[in-house]
């Protein structure tokens, strides 16, 4: 039975792989960067997104996003008090977004009326290693409260990921945070990565992480027109 349920997962696994490489086609030529958020449940994820929204808004970039979960619409509704598109992919118990729901949900929204399109994964550091949503950027995210060795633990996403953000540093001295030791982790599994240390609270942080990602939206509208 074990080869024939491997057989299944890498055809689920290819379907997916070929929609996320349409999806990231139709995003680049609409000049719309795709950037999934990755993290455990509670990492802050949720705020951070908030206020970035709320600041590339302020600045007059155009933002939308997609909120993943298993159940509820909450997060949804948080996020579309930012005054930008939100729409809510409800997975019915499934701990991962995958590139047709992105699609599904992409229904109805002129891509080329966007700059940057967030997807908020469902939180979770297992399942989303595997699946291209079509993203352009993958963005695992850490708070302090959760431990400097969910990278050793969860290797995989950390791999795959093209930032990682350590968020609530603001509470770094009261849960005794072990910087180094997190930093040295990270570094333990994917050398070259950059880190940003974040509090979306404070806004200590922030505008490091508005510029990442300015930076690279304007890196890729160079790779497309080259």
């Amino acid at each position: 039975m074990q080869p024939r349920l491997l057989e299944i997962r890498k055809g689920v696994l290819d379907k997916n792989d070929q929609l996320a490489r349409r999806l990231r086609d139709r995003f680049s030529s609409a000049h719309t960067l795709a950037i999934n958020l990755v993290s455990s449940p509670g990492s802050g994820k949720t705020l951070l997104l908030e206020k970035t929204l709320a600041s590339l808004r302020s600045t007059g970039y155009r933002a939308a996003a997609l909120v993943g979960d298993l159940q509820t619409d909450n997060d949804a509704k948080r996020l579309a008090a930012s005054g930008v598109p939100v729409r809510q992919i409800t997975t019915a118990g499934n701990c991962h977004l995958e590139a047709q729901m992105i699609e599904d949900h992409l229904e109805g929204w002129t891509l080329n009326d966007l700059d940057f399109l967030f997807i908020e994964n469902v939180g979770n550091l297992v399942c989303p290693s595997s699946y291209d949503l079509g993203e352009h950027l993958r963005v695992v995210i850490l708070s302090v409260t959760e431990g400097e060795d969910k990278p050793l633990k969860y290797p995989p996403i950390f791999h795959s990921s093209d930032l990682a953000i350590i968020t609530k540093i603001d509470l770094a001295e009261a849960v005794e945070f072990n910087r180094a030791a997190a930093l040295a982790n990270i570094r333990a599994v994917r050398p070259e990565m950059p880190i940003l240390e974040v509090s979306a609270k404070t806004g200590v942080g922030m505008a490091e992480w508005l510029r990442f990602l300015l930076v690279q939206r304007a890196a890729a509208l160079m790779a497309i027109e080259n």
